[in-house]
């Protein structure tokens, strides 16, 4: 696919309110602009292939080149950050998906000038020092993953979503040829509900005489109730038993 590159150089100038204005950076040339791209792209797949450096730190450094390249006569920078986001789900690093980078970038925009201003400093002549800008990438990673942590954290289940979790747990168990259970088989039908909960549902369900415990702690088994012919509530083995011996 053949892209239209810059035609014209075009330099990265800084202008003041005041009128006045200089030059921050000077960019690649329009006639080497192919050649610099080509590299960068064959660089970026050889690095990954090779292992020359952690792909994350590729990344951002793959990011810095762009940058000073310009390939582009405008929107050099909204493209950096749409590369940013495909190279980080060719890596596995998914989370720009739920929280926006291009948010989270434009937030730090001060840092973002500062530490491309200085990483592109002796560029043209292979000098320069890009852990400043590196550094800077690898923050707003590690930012979006943070953001991303604390919106999960946030969302809470639909009020009482766990409890019928445990009492439809508690269902299946009874539904078997046993019609026995232990807090243990319990937990593992009920991912994400805690212990205390699976305790307070159980408690909540042996009150309303729909369940029956035997025994003490973890190794206590749990049943179903029946009502007998006297209208005592027993346990659905020892109500089965006593008819037995009538």
């Amino acid at each position: 696919m053949r892209v239209n590159y810059k035609t014209r150089d075009g330099d990265i100038i800084e202008r003041y309110l005041d009128g006045s204005e200089r030059v921050r950076f000077r960019t690649t040339p329009a006639a080497e602009t192919q050649t610099a791209m080509n590299t960068l792209m064959a660089d970026w797949q050889q690095c990954l292939a090779e292992r020359w450096v952690p792909p994350l730190i590729a990344l951002a450094a793959f990011n810095l080149d762009f940058l000073c390249i310009h390939p582009f006569r405008d929107g050099n920078g909204r493209v950096s950050r749409l590369l940013w986001l495909l190279q980080s789900y060719q890596l596995g690093y998914e989370v720009g998906r739920y929280i926006s980078l291009e948010r989270l970038v434009e937030q730090n925009k001060a840092r973002y000038y500062e530490t491309l201003e200085q990483s592109s400093e002796g560029w043209h002549e292979g000098k320069h020092n890009p852990w400043l800008y590196i550094n800077y990438v690898l923050s707003i990673e590690k930012a979006a993953y943070r953001d991303f942590v604390e919106r999960v954290g946030a969302i809470k289940a639909p009020r009482g979503e766990k409890r019928e979790l445990v009492i439809n747990g508690i269902s299946q168990l009874l539904a078997r040829t046993r019609g026995e259970f232990k807090i243990s088989e319990l937990e593992q039908l009920c991912p994400g509900v805690s212990r205390d909960m699976v305790r307070h549902v159980l408690r909540e369900q042996q009150e309303q005489r729909f369940i029956a415990c035997s025994g003490r702690g973890v190794s206590a088994t749990w049943m179903k109730m029946e009502v007998s012919d006297k209208g005592n509530e027993l346990p659905l083995d020892q109500g089965n038993e006593r008819g037995n011996n009538a």
